[in-house]
């Protein structure tokens, strides 16, 4: 159930808490080729599922920035703003990917709001995205994402 958050005070006053998860989802390779296409990264661990089945992981996994751009999709599962009149991604500070996403597999988002920052009009948002991959022992992405939110 997403959680709402009242306006840029609302965010303040929830700065170190973890918000919650996203539904999990399911990895595919359709997707993963789609991704392929967008970006050109056309690497066999991702596409050539033969290869990728005698590779290091058994088989073929999703692109490190396939995971981090499913933030948008997952993260409006997890929270919404409300009283705001736009917010827009302002960019991404450390991320790692620490461990795959095999395709097949389920992923969740879980997301923490670390920071919030006064800016001209609004507020500078950071949040901590870490992506899990269900059953798997470390995390798949561990991302800091910047929103700025506009009163």
């Amino acid at each position: 159930m997403t959680r709402m958050i009242e306006g840029i005070d609302g965010m303040k006053a929830l700065v170190g808490e973890h918000l919650g998860y996203s539904p999990y989802v399911e990895i595919t390779q359709e997707q993963v080729n789609t991704f392929a296409e967008a970006t050109g990264d056309h690497q066999w661990i991702h596409v050539d599922v033969e290869k990728a089945n005698a590779g290091p992981f058994g088989g073929p996994i999703a692109h490190g920035y396939l995971t981090l751009s499913l933030g948008p999709m997952l993260s409006p599962q997890i929270f919404g703003v409300s009283g705001i009149s736009m917010g827009v991604n302002y960019g991404a500070g450390k991320v790692r990917f620490p461990s795959p996403v095999p395709v097949g597999s389920k992923l969740r988002l879980g997301a923490t709001l670390q920071s919030v920052e006064d800016v001209d009009g609004g507020a500078q948002v950071t949040m901590v995205f870490v992506f899990e991959v269900e059953g798997a022992p470390k995390p798949s992405c561990v991302a800091e994402v910047i929103f700025r939110y506009y009163s």
